[in-house]
């Protein structure tokens, strides 16, 4: 389900916005996860889980993007003891 665009410009307007949107969302999820066999309590305990885990990473490196490519990680340890196999 893609998200709609923010209508309002105040950050709690937005906020709201947000919160209804991202609720339908998870509606979506938790009823397609229902019809596979899965129980509400454990999609929505899956999805805290979820959640905890993805703000982690997002503490940890809040922009992902901006990190230099794999590949030259590997070139800076070529020669320093490592062993790739």
């Amino acid at each position: 389900m893609p998200f709609p665009c923010p209508r309002a410009q105040d950050l709690e307007q937005r906020i709201e916005e947000l919160k209804v949107a991202a609720k339908d969302a998870l509606e979506e999820v938790i009823a397609s996860a229902n019809q596979a066999g899965w129980g509400t309590r454990e999609v929505l305990v899956a999805l805290v889980e979820a959640v905890r885990s993805l703000d982690k990473a997002n503490s940890a490196d809040p922009d992902p993007a901006d990190d230099p490519p794999i590949g030259n990680a590997v070139r800076e340890q070529i020669g320093h003891g490592e062993q790739f196999d």
